[in-house]
Protein backbone atom coordinates (compact mmCIF):
# COMPACT_ATOMS: atom_id res chain seq x y z
CA UNK A 1 0.00 0.00 0.00
CA UNK A 2 1.51 3.84 -0.31
CA UNK A 3 3.06 5.32 2.78
CA UNK A 4 3.07 9.15 1.10
CA UNK A 5 2.50 10.82 -1.94
CA UNK A 6 5.02 13.86 -3.13
CA UNK A 7 4.32 16.06 -5.74
CA UNK A 8 2.72 19.18 -6.90
CA UNK A 9 -0.85 20.38 -5.81
CA UNK A 10 -3.62 20.78 -8.64
CA UNK A 11 -6.42 21.60 -7.59
CA UNK A 12 -8.35 21.62 -3.96
CA UNK A 13 -11.19 21.83 -2.12
CA UNK A 14 -12.77 21.18 1.22
CA UNK A 15 -12.76 17.48 0.77
CA UNK A 16 -10.27 16.99 -2.05
CA UNK A 17 -6.58 17.76 -3.37
CA UNK A 18 -5.63 16.54 -6.74
CA UNK A 19 -1.98 16.34 -6.56
CA UNK A 20 0.15 15.61 -9.81
CA UNK A 21 2.96 12.79 -9.49
CA UNK A 22 5.23 13.11 -12.84
CA UNK A 23 1.73 12.90 -14.69
CA UNK A 24 -0.42 11.27 -12.80
CA UNK A 25 -3.08 12.96 -10.82
CA UNK A 26 -4.15 11.51 -7.82
CA UNK A 27 -7.38 12.68 -6.31
CA UNK A 28 -6.88 12.70 -2.13
CA UNK A 29 -9.99 12.54 -0.14
CA UNK A 30 -9.29 15.12 2.39
CA UNK A 31 -10.19 16.35 6.24
CA UNK A 32 -11.69 19.65 6.40
CA UNK A 33 -8.75 20.89 8.42
CA UNK A 34 -6.40 19.84 5.72
CA UNK A 35 -8.04 22.32 3.31
CA UNK A 36 -7.13 25.58 4.93
CA UNK A 37 -3.76 24.09 5.77
CA UNK A 38 -2.86 23.90 1.74
CA UNK A 39 -0.26 25.99 -0.29
CA UNK A 40 -1.01 27.27 -3.65
CA UNK A 41 -1.73 25.56 -6.43
CA UNK A 42 1.53 24.08 -7.90
CA UNK A 43 3.75 24.06 -4.65
CA UNK A 44 5.04 20.57 -3.68
CA UNK A 45 3.81 18.73 -1.12
CA UNK A 46 3.81 15.47 0.46
CA UNK A 47 0.55 13.71 1.65
CA UNK A 48 0.25 10.52 4.04
CA UNK A 49 -1.67 7.99 2.70
CA UNK A 50 -4.64 5.66 3.96
CA UNK A 51 -5.92 3.24 1.17
CA UNK A 52 -9.57 1.81 1.22
CA UNK A 53 -10.68 -0.32 -1.06
CA UNK A 54 -14.19 -1.51 -0.90
CA UNK A 55 -15.70 -3.92 -3.21
CA UNK A 56 -17.52 -0.94 -5.67
CA UNK A 57 -14.90 1.90 -4.40
CA UNK A 58 -11.10 2.50 -4.14
CA UNK A 59 -9.94 5.76 -2.45
CA UNK A 60 -7.20 7.60 -0.83
CA UNK A 61 -7.39 9.08 1.86
CA UNK A 62 -4.58 12.44 1.96
CA UNK A 63 -3.10 14.10 5.34
CA UNK A 64 -0.37 16.48 6.23
CA UNK A 65 1.20 14.14 9.24
CA UNK A 66 1.27 10.65 10.02
CA UNK A 67 -0.04 11.46 13.81
CA UNK A 68 -3.66 12.04 11.56
CA UNK A 69 -3.40 9.49 8.82
CA UNK A 70 -2.66 6.60 11.79
CA UNK A 71 -5.92 8.29 14.07
CA UNK A 72 -7.63 7.83 10.99
CA UNK A 73 -7.06 4.59 10.50
CA UNK A 74 -7.55 3.44 14.40
CA UNK A 75 -10.84 5.01 13.89
CA UNK A 76 -11.57 3.54 10.56
CA UNK A 77 -11.08 0.25 11.83
CA UNK A 78 -14.59 0.61 14.67
CA UNK A 79 -17.23 -1.42 13.47
CA UNK A 80 -19.45 1.12 11.96
CA UNK A 81 -18.08 4.27 11.95
CA UNK A 82 -16.23 4.44 8.04
CA UNK A 83 -14.20 6.45 6.31
CA UNK A 84 -16.33 9.45 6.04
CA UNK A 85 -17.06 9.29 9.67
CA UNK A 86 -13.41 9.47 10.59
CA UNK A 87 -12.97 11.85 7.97
CA UNK A 88 -15.49 14.00 9.92
CA UNK A 89 -13.54 13.54 13.93
CA UNK A 90 -10.31 14.61 12.18
CA UNK A 91 -11.39 17.45 10.33
CA UNK A 92 -13.22 18.74 12.95
CA UNK A 93 -11.00 18.94 16.13
CA UNK A 94 -7.13 18.60 16.55
CA UNK A 95 -5.85 15.36 17.08
CA UNK A 96 -4.40 15.33 20.38
CA UNK A 97 -7.88 17.64 21.43
CA UNK A 98 -9.74 14.41 19.95
CA UNK A 99 -7.39 12.10 21.99
CA UNK A 100 -8.20 14.00 25.05
CA UNK A 101 -11.37 14.30 24.41
CA UNK A 102 -11.89 10.55 24.07
CA UNK A 103 -9.39 9.64 26.93
CA UNK A 104 -11.72 11.69 29.44
CA UNK A 105 -14.87 10.48 27.81
CA UNK A 106 -15.94 13.75 26.64
CA UNK A 107 -19.12 12.86 25.44
CA UNK A 108 -20.78 16.21 25.01
CA UNK A 109 -17.63 17.35 22.63
CA UNK A 110 -17.42 14.33 21.15
CA UNK A 111 -21.20 14.64 19.73
CA UNK A 112 -20.98 18.42 18.79
CA UNK A 113 -18.89 17.46 15.90
CA UNK A 114 -20.78 17.42 12.98
CA UNK A 115 -22.15 14.24 11.96
CA UNK A 116 -21.42 12.26 15.08
CA UNK A 117 -24.43 11.28 17.40
CA UNK A 118 -24.36 10.55 20.80
CA UNK A 119 -24.46 6.98 20.03
CA UNK A 120 -21.55 7.04 17.44
CA UNK A 121 -19.40 8.98 20.38
CA UNK A 122 -19.92 6.63 22.95
CA UNK A 123 -18.84 4.14 20.52
CA UNK A 124 -15.65 6.02 19.90
CA UNK A 125 -15.53 5.80 23.82
CA UNK A 126 -15.51 2.44 24.49
CA UNK A 127 -13.61 1.05 21.75
CA UNK A 128 -10.64 3.90 21.74
CA UNK A 129 -10.26 5.02 25.67
CA UNK A 130 -8.04 2.85 26.23
CA UNK A 131 -5.74 2.80 23.36
CA UNK A 132 -4.51 6.45 23.54
CA UNK A 133 -1.82 5.64 26.66
CA UNK A 134 -0.66 9.18 27.58
CA UNK A 135 -4.11 10.69 28.10
CA UNK A 136 -5.52 7.84 29.48
CA UNK A 137 -2.53 8.01 32.06
CA UNK A 138 -3.20 11.78 32.62
CA UNK A 139 -6.66 11.47 33.24
CA UNK A 140 -6.51 8.63 35.44
CA UNK A 141 -3.90 10.11 37.74
CA UNK A 142 -6.14 13.16 38.58
CA UNK A 143 -9.10 11.79 38.08
CA UNK A 144 -11.24 14.53 40.74
CA UNK A 145 -9.15 17.57 38.79
CA UNK A 146 -10.88 15.64 35.70
CA UNK A 147 -14.36 15.49 36.75
CA UNK A 148 -14.00 19.24 37.27
CA UNK A 149 -12.79 19.79 34.05
CA UNK A 150 -15.47 17.85 32.36
CA UNK A 151 -17.99 19.79 34.34
CA UNK A 152 -16.49 23.17 33.80
CA UNK A 153 -16.59 22.40 29.67
CA UNK A 154 -20.05 21.78 30.41
CA UNK A 155 -20.33 25.19 31.63
CA UNK A 156 -18.72 27.25 29.60
CA UNK A 157 -20.52 25.24 26.95
CA UNK A 158 -23.84 26.05 28.77
CA UNK A 159 -22.58 29.94 28.77
CA UNK A 160 -22.72 29.78 24.79
CA UNK A 161 -18.73 28.66 24.14
CA UNK A 162 -17.91 26.70 21.17
CA UNK A 163 -17.48 22.98 23.28
CA UNK A 164 -13.51 22.97 20.77
CA UNK A 165 -12.83 26.58 22.82
CA UNK A 166 -14.38 25.68 26.03
CA UNK A 167 -12.05 22.19 26.19
CA UNK A 168 -9.00 24.38 25.31
CA UNK A 169 -9.75 27.11 27.54
CA UNK A 170 -10.21 24.52 30.81
CA UNK A 171 -6.97 23.09 29.65
CA UNK A 172 -5.30 26.04 29.40
CA UNK A 173 -6.60 26.68 33.31
CA UNK A 174 -5.17 23.80 34.53
CA UNK A 175 -1.84 24.00 33.03
CA UNK A 176 -1.57 27.53 34.37
CA UNK A 177 -1.94 27.27 38.02
CA UNK A 178 0.40 24.48 40.39
CA UNK A 179 -2.40 23.65 42.74
CA UNK A 180 -5.95 22.13 42.73
CA UNK A 181 -8.22 24.55 41.41
CA UNK A 182 -11.92 24.26 42.57
CA UNK A 183 -14.39 24.08 40.50
CA UNK A 184 -15.43 27.58 40.26
CA UNK A 185 -11.88 28.51 40.25
CA UNK A 186 -11.06 26.69 37.11
CA UNK A 187 -14.15 28.14 35.24
CA UNK A 188 -13.21 31.50 36.65
CA UNK A 189 -9.95 30.77 34.82
CA UNK A 190 -11.07 29.33 32.46
CA UNK A 191 -13.27 32.38 31.27
CA UNK A 192 -10.07 34.68 31.75
CA UNK A 193 -8.33 32.93 29.49
CA UNK A 194 -10.53 32.15 26.74
CA UNK A 195 -9.33 35.09 24.81
CA UNK A 196 -6.00 33.64 24.49
CA UNK A 197 -7.05 29.77 23.10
Amino acid sequence: MLEYIRGNLIESSPSKAVIDVQGLGYALCIPLSVYSRLPNAGSQIIFYISTIIREDSHKLYGFLTQHDRDLFEKMNEISGIGPKTSLALVGHMDANDLQTAIATANLSLLSKIPGIGKKTAERLIVELRGKFKSQQKAADATSEPSNHASDAIQALIHLGYNPLIAQKAVKSALNSSNETLSLSELITTALRLKDSC
